[in-house]
């Protein structure tokens, strides 16, 4: 795990470099895309352009309408065969943020964004990652192994479910009588005080 770059409350220094483009991936509600459009109003320079989503059911759609932002629906076939590196590219994306977004990623999108997409995964990497650990599911892991603590990892993305370069983690303690919803508060919380934040600190270290 690095120890750079920490979250932090000052993105002032984010409206005097490069401009940066964000597009955030997401399957579900979108309360982290949400968390990541408000924090990143208070900058000039860096913007999220675009929602890309695999459910045109899902809430994070409402989120895109309500704030303006051009929605990209994604088709399985064409997502493992292309990646939208087009699309993305036409939007004049920078970074991809994964925020709740299930699918993997494939390999030619990877490629055209080397160390440009960032993952929050609901546990403490390398425990409780890989296909199909996602939502409440990590969390009844969690529980029934009896573990103490559980948090969240922010890492950069690569060919492997859960697998890349950690940027960040954050732990909470497991009460004795914890639920899988009630760690599931737990952990969104730690999310949404620390993924814009974390984000902001990847730009900026893009930057220097």
């Amino acid at each position: 795990m690095t120890d750079e770059p920490k979250p932090t409350t000052d993105d002032q220094r984010l409206t005097t470099g490069k401009p940066v483009n964000i597009a955030i991936f997401a399957s579900g509600a979108g309360s982290n895309a949400q968390e990541i459009i408000n924090h990143f109003r208070k900058t000039v320079n860096v913007k999220v352009v675009l929602i890309a989503c695999n459910n045109s059911k899902a809430g994070v759609l409402h989120i895109a309408a309500k704030e303006t932002i051009p929605v990209l629906l994604l088709e399985r076939n064409k997502f493992l065969e292309n990646g939208y590196v087009d699309e993305l590219k036409s939007h004049t994306t920078d970074f991809i943020v994964l925020a709740g977004f299930l699918w993997k990623i494939p390999s030619i999108l990877i490629n055209a964004f080397q160390n440009k997409i960032i993952n929050i995964h609901p546990a403490l990497l390398p425990a409780y990652g890989g296909k199909g650990m996602y939502g409440s599911a990590v969390h009844a892991a969690v529980i029934a192994a009896k573990e103490k603590e559980s948090g969240i990892t922010i890492h950069f993305v690569d060919e492997k479910y859960d697998h890349g370069e950690i940027i960040f983690q954050e732990k909470c303690d497991l009460a004795e009588n914890e639920t899988a919803e009630s760690l599931a508060q737990k952990i969104h919380r730690l999310e949404h005080d620390n993924f814009p934040k974390v984000i902001a600190g990847v730009i900026e270290r893009s930057q220097s």
